[in-house]
């Protein structure tokens, strides 16, 4: 799994039982070369030439082979022992709007990585770009992680299966509705974009920048204007919207002291989060417990703004389930390759908004 952060691969060594149980034997993350990781954020904030993305699209499929071959080998496992790899790609773009040319009107996205390359050079079976069947089927392909939120959580409780990564998404699991999911806004992304900008850092360390500063509450009441925030469900979003150029526009009017500009930027994730669960769940579901992934279930200051605005409601790690926080989207499409080796259907109409189920993923022998 790589997102819209793209600051790792991360893959985990899956074994999935019978009744749909899994064990995760073993893991590992490859950190993106900086010279990658530039060019790729180059192309997934719409700059670069078709010549980059022919190219990036095999320097990644590469990558995400590479990684592979050293998980296997850490965890000195054979590669004709495994029956196949699952992966997302790279998204460089994503169009959930229809858009029109002649008289063609579709939606459309483009995940790089090459499946062809991966089986290649790891000699074992691919399945990847899966967000496109259900776009084909007028879906917004996204989000595809409720599929597995479902079977790994079940219905039993209430609960808000909310992952915080470059974007964040939530996952809604209910005894007494049908699951649903939508995108709720930026998660590390703007987070990560200032405190590189500002700090010279990836990413704010446990939230240590943003509890240095102060909430610039006139600010973040004009960034709470953005019209993605009241569109009503399925939705869902990225760096087509949440860029670099959105984040030098709303730098605009920001307070002055870079501190205090971390830490409303960081109260927005949480604000938009809470928000999204007033307007859209709470008036139906009340959820027992909600549970956080991502590398935002690691910004501790994160964590207490949510608290802050969803007081009395317990809030929970994907930890706590015996799931690291870093792996649970690298599991989800491992169980979404799965199904398409099984030919059933694998995505949530009523999370993505496509018109019929579909099986998503294509392979690579």
């Amino acid at each position: 799994m790589s997102g819209t952060s793209i600051d790792s691969i991360d893959s985990c060594l899956l074994k999935i039982f019978d009744d749909l149980s899994f064990e995760i034997i073993d893991s590992y993350s490859y950190i993106y070369p900086d010279e990658i990781r530039e060019k790729l954020l180059m192309l997934a904030n719409n700059h670069g030439s078709v010549k980059d993305v022919c190219f990036m699209n095999f320097i990644t499929g590469r990558l995400f082979a590479r990684t592979a071959n050293l998980l296997l080998k850490k965890a000195c496992f054979k590669a004709e022992n495994v029956d196949f790899i699952s992966t997302h790609g790279q998204t460089i773009y994503h169009m959930p709007e229809y858009s029109s040319i002649s008289d063609i009107k579709t939606k459309s996205t483009l995940q790089i990585g090459d499946i062809s390359v991966i089986s290649h050079d790891t000699g074992i079976m691919t399945i990847g770009d899966f967000r496109t069947k259900d776009m084909a089927a007028n879906g917004n392909g996204a989000p595809l992680v409720p599929f597995a939120d479902k079977l790994i959580f079940g219905t039993e409780k209430n609960r808000l299966i909310q992952n915080i990564g470059g974007i964040s998404n939530v996952t809604v699991l209910s005894k007494i509705k049908e699951v649903f999911a939508f995108d709720n806004g930026p998660g590390n992304m703007l987070i990560d974009y200032f405190t590189n900008k500002f700090f010279d850092k990836k990413y704010d360390k446990n939230g240590e920048i943003a509890a240095s500063g102060q909430i610039d509450r006139q600010w973040l009441n004009k960034l709470l204007n953005e019209p993605y925030y009241k569109k009503q469900p399925p939705k869902a979003t990225g760096r087509e919207l949440f860029n670099d150029d959105y984040a030098e526009k709303i730098l605009k009017d920001a307070p002055s002291n870079k501190y205090n500009i971390i830490s409303t930027i960081t109260n927005l994730t949480a604000k938009v989060i809470a928000d999204s669960y007033k307007n859209f769940i709470f008036k139906e579901i009340i959820p027992d417990e909600i549970v956080l992934g991502g590398g935002g279930a690691y910004n501790l200051t994160l964590i207490s703004y949510l608290k802050d605005y969803l007081p009395g409601i317990n809030i929970k790690t994907h930890e706590d389930f015996n799931i690291p926080n870093k792996l649970k989207e690298a599991v989800a499409f491992a169980f979404l390759g799965y199904y398409t080796l099984l030919k059933k259907t694998n995505n949530i109409m009523n999370c993505t908004g496509a018109d019929s189920p579909v099986i998503m993923g294509k392979i690579s022998f």
